[in-house]
């Protein structure tokens, strides 16, 4: 059995581990799919802080993960159909955009699964960010203030 996922997988946490980890659980092959900076920017606001290239390493230098290849377009039926998957794992947050619907119709059609996951809540990428910008901002703080002072 194949298990197939897609994600940005920027700034590689423990809630990213503990997906992956539980993706491998579900069938003999587990490949990742991994967005482009492109894909990225057509839905978020700001591209990966990782290059692609260095996402992909990381990912497929972890042992839970059989394979990790990228994407560049909003679509996933077309990686569905070459690798011949027979799990798609989504996130929580999956919803009804037109992508999500093209490859749900798709999967069910033939007759394969869609797992959907709740999401690791100790820690996210976005989370990651917004400590480093607050850490950065109170080190700027506390240098000015001691440059200051000096």
């Amino acid at each position: 059995m194949i298990v197939y996922t897609v994600g940005t997988f920027d700034l590689l946490h423990v809630g990213h581990l503990d997906l992956l980890e539980h993706c491998q659980t579900l069938g003999d092959t587990f490949i990742v799919g991994v967005a482009s900076d492109e894909v990225v920017n057509s839905y978020k606001p700001n591209v990966p802080v990782i290059p692609l290239v260095q996402r992909l390493s990381m990912l497929k230098a972890l042992k839970c993960v059989d394979d990790a290849i990228p994407y560049y377009k909003l679509e996933y039926v077309t990686a569905c159909k070459e690798i011949d998957i027979d799990i798609f794992v989504v996130g929580e947050d999956w919803g009804s955009k037109p992508h999500n619907l093209a490859v749900e119709k798709y999967l069910l059609s033939q007759g394969k699964k869609i797992v959907q996951v709740k999401y690791n809540p100790q820690t996210s990428s976005t989370k990651i960010k917004q400590n480093v910008i607050a850490q950065s901002y109170k080190y700027d703080y506390v240098l000015k203030a001691n440059t200051e002072h000096s």
